[in-house]
């Protein structure tokens, strides 16, 4: 077990490297600046702290309805991480979160909405915190609140908990901006597939409309087209029938509407290109997996984006498999 003295240790080394590859660059930055305008800073590094809001979380409306931002909500805090923080200079984000109902990190909400939180546990001095130190309890609240039927308030606010002196550290903002882009980045996509199912419901309706109209056939008496009488011809008339019509050897039988059905159907299916193409609940990299599909497997599209497929397995389930992994049949 590592005792006091090796945990400050560890994390004094981290503070260094982190610094020497982030902070020194940003401070040498800022005095050059300076220098170019012509000021002079006597503390760079006071009033670069001091500029920097920590605690004033993230607000924005988002012109979505409740469900679908909560449900896009919902697939962030269960993919498991924690962007714009880091335990290691050398990760992008923090891994090993989990979804929670609530955490002691942040006081019980009250004001309405429904809430949704991420946490970490054994959070080694997360990057972009106040004051942070020591090893804590990293989480992120999420606030949804309806303000009409197509806007939707969205309230982000992270903190970090030590574990030994029980004190909390608000974030600067980083953790907010960046787990809201995410966020973003879902519901564009979300509306990039409304907008596709719509304009193929479009399309449906205006082939239905374009259709010609149904005429009823002549009636048929005996297998025979009833006829308009002629009149007969007279005794001394001689009747002269016609030669008969043979048949058209270049026309081949119309295609059935089976057949019609089964070519439309070939056009389009796709093929899996490699082993293992995960089959996604929703067209996101974060949405879960429904299963893995095997190569050569053949799907059916349903809806089409500029990145995913909405597809039909041969077993009748339905998910979302990248552009990229799919090909057309030969």
């Amino acid at each position: 077990m590592e005792n006091f003295g090796d945990r400050v240790r560890i994390l004094d080394q981290r503070r260094m490297g982190r610094r020497q590859s982030g902070g020194a660059s940003a401070l040498v930055y800022g005095v050059a600046l300076a220098c170019c305008i012509g000021g002079y800073v006597p503390d760079a590094a006071g009033r670069e702290k001091e500029a920097i809001q920590y605690g004033a979380g993230l607000i924005v409306n988002v012109p979505f309805s409740e469900a679908e931002v909560s449900q896009v909500v919902q697939e962030i805090v269960h993919n498991g991480i924690i962007r714009g923080t880091k335990e290691y200079n050398k990760d992008e984000f923090i891994t090993g979160a989990e979804a929670a109902t609530s955490t002691r990190v942040f006081p019980a909400w009250t004001e309405g909405g429904k809430v949704f939180y991420k946490v970490r546990f054994n959070a080694l001095d997360p990057l972009n915190f106040k004051n942070s130190g020591d090893v804590g309890t990293l989480a992120v609240r999420y606030v949804v609140q309806s303000q009409d039927e197509k806007h939707t308030v969205l309230r982000i606010d992270a903190r970090f908990l030590e574990g030994s002196r029980h004190s909390t550290h608000p974030s600067n903002g980083s953790v907010e901006g960046a787990e809201y882009k995410d966020i973003h980045d879902h519901l564009e996509s979300l509306a990039l597939v409304k907008t596709e199912a719509a304009e193929a419901q479009k399309g449906k309706q205006e082939f239905s409309s374009s259709r010609p109209a149904f005429t009823s056939p002549p009636t048929v008496l005996n297998d025979e087209p009833v006829k308009s009488p002629t009149p007969a011809p007279a005794p001394d008339q001689a009747v002269s029938l016609p030669p008969p019509t043979p048949p058209s050897v270049e026309s081949g039988p119309p295609a059935s509407l089976e057949q019609r059905v089964q070519e439309l159907r070939r056009q389009a299916e796709r093929k899996v290109k490699a082993p293992g193409a995960p089959l996604k609940a929703a067209p996101f990299h974060s949405a879960s997996t429904l299963q893995p599909l095997p190569a050569g497997s053949e799907v059916l599209v349903v809806i089409s984006t500029p990145y995913w497929y909405g597809v039909e397995t041969h077993e009748g389930q339905h998910g979302w498999v990248q552009r990229d992994q799919l090909e057309m049949l030969p």
